[in-house]
């Protein structure tokens, strides 16, 4: 399924959740934020939220600093 992540069109496997999507991306849930359709879904709910063909996710990651 063809799926907009950060801006560009990616290829990824149909029924990947959220979690999934951060997996594959080498990303740690508690250093992200993900913005799906323009919503902000709970994180208690990316490993029951699934993608689906057309949305649009953007990660947010977290950089520390000092």
């Amino acid at each position: 399924m063809r799926v907009k992540v950060n801006g560009d069109l990616a290829e990824l496997a149909s029924g990947l959740s959220l979690v999934a999507l951060l997996n594959s991306y080498q990303l740690k849930p508690e250093q992200v934020v993900i913005e799906l359709n323009r919503q902000v879904p709970p994180k208690a709910a990316w490993a029951e939220t699934f993608l689906k063909e057309g949305d649009e996710v953007e990660i947010v990651k977290f950089l520390g600093g000092g």
